[in-house]
């Protein structure tokens, strides 16, 4: 299976989005009685083992989606082992104690089911879509391919070359190199700055005890939701997940998987910084430049979201740009500065990258593009409307409805919740709080976050005319009035 990686743009982070500061978080690795509680929409049991079930019923929906969530992916590796959760996705469906490779094929392909399975830098998920009639048996196969899968040599001689070719084909998508260099320079040196797939090297060398040793560490029953949207009663989740995740340890089994798995947890620093990879055969000059974000259950997600919205996305293909709200897409596209942008803020359990991905073939203009840019960005710590606001709040609002559209993306909205905070906000929740954010709000974020703070910058392709780090951090700070 193909890993998701993180697309750093609006319509991910809504779909992944968590909840404030004032969300009460499950109690993680504690044997408790099974407790259940419902809110508005989405009911939540906690297992003695630690494991947890959501749902979101649907009394009228035909079809389910049901997976498990769970809150490890390639931040919980070491520079070792970068690429484990990535190859351990890909072997999960190659066979396992109960059923070969082909007869977990046809299971699905008989209840008309589809199996999947994506890593990112903090979470692993397999999900499975089918008839409510068949959630039984998609329950049973996913507990099969998490508890039970063989790891056979053969098999991992087999994906070894499948993720080096998926490897080729990402390092040929500049945005994602991009996003993935800025990640290394944010965060150097740190978990959170390696990549989901690994290093080629690492590829290579993995071994089934890696991915054995993984498992143990990650794979217990606190760090594990189950996650049902759809046609699949509360109930009838939680009796299947007693019946096949009961067993789950609820923490690593070893002192040493235990430590391991406490220093992944270290919050990451932020590193001023940035990398340039200059090739002047490539058409476009791909710039991101990012300021330390907020995470998931920051008081400020929502108001960095907002002012994301103000800041914009833009392409010039598009052919609307002068009647954008975006002052920053009005004046790029007047002046043609760039191809496109793109306005990011991406967040993790404890940190984030707030910023913005530029793309030009205008050469002799880098500079401008980033001056102007970086000026809108100081802009919104001293002059923000209330009508910009209100333009970005109603966008933001669209798209929280919009993001939320079939089984298979509220289940990945409740799942990313739930692992991250232990409670989903539902979108009537989430459409109060970014009601009430305000033009001080941002501009007091902005204040905060961005007035005259070091930035990160990676920057790809044919950059000569991109001005040297000092020269770009000074105008992080500069008086737009």
């Amino acid at each position: 299976m193909a890993s998701r990686r993180l697309a750093l743009n609006l319509q991910t982070a809504l779909r992944s989005r968590a909840a404030l500061n004032s969300v009460r978080p499950l109690k993680r690795g504690l044997a408790t009685p099974i407790t259940t509680s419902a809110g508005t929409k989405t009911e939540t049991t906690t297992l003695a083992n630690g494991f947890t079930i959501a749902t979101e019923h649907s009394p009228w929906a035909q079809t389910s989606t049901v997976g498990v969530w769970i809150d490890a992916g390639s931040r919980a590796e070491t520079d070792k082992t970068n690429g484990t959760a990535h190859f351990l996705e890909h072997l999960a469906f190659k066979g396992t104690q109960k059923r070969t490779q082909q007869q977990l094929e046809l299971e699905i392909e008989n209840m008309g089911g589809h199996l999947n399975a994506y890593t990112s830098r903090e979470n692993t998920v397999y999900y499975a879509k089918s008839f409510n009639s068949d959630v039984p048996a998609a329950v049973d196969i996913l507990a099969d391919i998490l508890q039970n899968s063989k790891l056979e040599p053969a098999a991992i001689e087999r994906e070894r070359d499948v993720i080096l070719r998926e490897q080729e084909e990402v390092d040929k998508q500049l945005e994602e190199v991009v996003f993935d260099h800025l990640h290394a320079t944010a965060f150097q040196g740190q978990p959170l700055g390696r990549t989901i797939l690994g290093p080629k090297e690492n590829i290579q060398s993995i071994q089934r005890d890696d991915l054995e040793s993984y498992i143990k560490t990650n794979y217990t029953a606190d760090r594990m939701v189950l996650v049902g949207s759809g046609g699949v009663p509360h109930q009838q989740l939680v009796d299947l997940a007693e019946k096949y995740f009961a067993g789950v340890p609820n923490a690593p089994t070893s002192q040493a998987a235990a430590a391991i798995a406490a220093a992944q947890k270290a919050k990451p620093d932020f590193v001023g910084s940035e990398v340039r990879i200059r090739d002047d055969t490539l058409p476009t000059a791909n710039i991101a430049i990012a300021v330390e974000g907020v995470g998931w259950k920051d008081p400020d997600y929502f108001t960095a979201l907002v002012t994301q919205a103000i800041v914009g996305n833009w392409d010039r293909t598009m052919g609307t740009s002068p009647h954008l709200g975006s002052k920053l897409s009005t004046f790029v596209h007047s002046h043609g500065l760039a191809n496109s942008f793109m306005s990011f803020s991406t967040s993790y359990s404890d940190t984030g990258l707030w910023g913005i991905y530029l793309v030009t073939d205008n050469f002799t203009r880098i500079d401008d593009l980033v001056h102007f840019t970086l000026r809108e960005w100081s802009r919104l710590s001293q002059n923000v409307s209330e009508a910009e606001v209100e333009r970005a709040k109603a966008q933001l609002k669209a798209s929280i409805l919009l993001s939320l559209d079939g089984t298979t993306a509220v289940a990945e909205d409740i799942g990313r919740q739930i692992v991250t905070t232990g409670r989903r906000l539902n979108p009537e929740e989430v459409e109060r709080v970014v009601g009430a954010i305000t033009a001080k709000d941002v501009m007091s974020f902005a204040q905060r976050k961005l007035w005259d703070r070091d930035i990160a910058i990676s920057a790809v392709g044919h950059i000569e005319g991109m001005l040297d780090y000092q020269r770009v951090r000074s105008d992080m700070s500069r008086n737009t009035s």
